[in-house]
């Protein structure tokens, strides 16, 4: 494995360590790239558009800093840590500002129940960790070896790191506070991911050799370092954990839910759209012209059908709510979505 030159090195901190002006040509761009990745990944979840929300992806210039903090960690630099997670945190928040500035503005009246976008954003899973650990060693790769560069256009596709903010944002404005935890958690995910494995595949290359030959600051690299970064994977694994055995349960009771909820829709002249779960609460979406059929007989199907733990959820056409909780034969409307 070939090692990196002093000339490399000197390339690798340029291109990562963002200067501390704010009118520095590096700082200028990594904010103006960082907003408008914020409103075009905020304007294609609201609509629901992939094509629009990959270009957020590509835009997005948090890989930067995020890979930043992995160099300086490398090379033991205290202030370039510092400052490249400064820099994570200040262009999170900022881009979950604009998200929750946008859903002001335009939050559907289904508080983005029926969303696709959101909907592969608010569960995250072990395999997400795994596909971060990957995408974030290609990442660092591609910075070692400027002969691959080209995958980087790739690489910001397969990480998800704006798209999930501006979703927290958005899932702020509508209250669906856990929700937009869990998005954030997704975030987190691969910012562990990609410092943990940038750091692996520094040292793997020899960058701080690289460094010393060209004269920049390199600190005494500590074996707790690496430790660190192990407990902070591990950390984000354990509710990813939890996480993916609640999507196995949700599959399972949406599974268990569908054909209870089409018969009962067949009882009159509705249609069911979507049958889903989310932590526990049985989702449905449902079409159709008045009457509608008896909210309260779906409740019971429900309970007879061994889903009597199961709180449910019930998204009519025109953006009403219905929200039908367990041990109760009475539903009530709730404007706005679920609270």
């Amino acid at each position: 494995m070939a090692e990196v030159d002093a000339v490399a090195a000197r390339r690798m901190t340029g291109t990562l360590f963002i200067e501390r002006g704010l009118r520095s040509p590096s700082s200028t761009r990594f904010w103006s790239l960082l907003v408008l990745a914020a409103v075009i990944a905020s304007a294609g979840v609201v609509g629901d558009s992939t094509a629009t929300v990959i270009g957020a992806m590509i835009v997005a210039p948090l890989m930067t800093p995020i890979l930043g903090c992995a160099l300086a960690l490398v090379l033991a630099d205290r202030r370039q840590v510092v400052r490249c997670a400064l820099l994570v945190l200040g262009g999170a928040l900022a881009v979950v500002a604009i998200g929750m500035l946008l859903g002001w503005i335009a939050a559907p009246p289904d508080a983005f129940a029926s969303n696709s976008q959101v909907s592969a954003r608010i569960s995250p899973r072990l395999i997400d960790l795994l596909a971060a650990l990957a995408t974030g060693t290609v990442g660092a790769f591609a910075l070692v070896r400027s002969d691959i560069s080209d995958t980087l256009p790739g690489v910001a596709i397969a990480i998800s790191l704006v798209p999930p903010l501006a979703v927290t944002g958005l899932l702020l404005t509508v209250h669906r506070y856990h929700d937009a935890g869990q998005s954030a958690l997704l975030f987190a995910t691969n910012v562990a991911a990609i410092v943990a494995t940038g750091t692996v595949v520094f040292l793997c290359y020899g960058v701080r050799a690289g460094a010393e030959k060209a004269a920049l600051r390199v600190g005494r690299f500590r074996g707790r370092t690496l430790a660190a970064v192990a407990c902070v994977l591990v950390l984000v694994a354990a509710p990813l954990t939890v996480g993916t055995l609640s999507v196995a349960r949700d599959r399972l009771l949406a599974a268990d839910a569908r054909p209870v909820a089409e018969r009962w829709a067949a009882s009159g002249t509705w249609e069911v759209a979507s049958v889903e779960a989310r932590n526990g609460i049985v989702v449905i979406g449902i079409l159709g012209l008045p009457p509608q059929p008896a909210p309260s007989e779906l409740r019971a199907a429900l309970d007879t059908n061994g889903m009597r733990d199961a709180d449910l959820e019930l998204h009519l056409v025109g953006g009403r709510t219905l929200w039908c909780p367990t041990r109760t034969d009475t539903c009530t409307v709730r404007v706005g979505g679920r609270s």
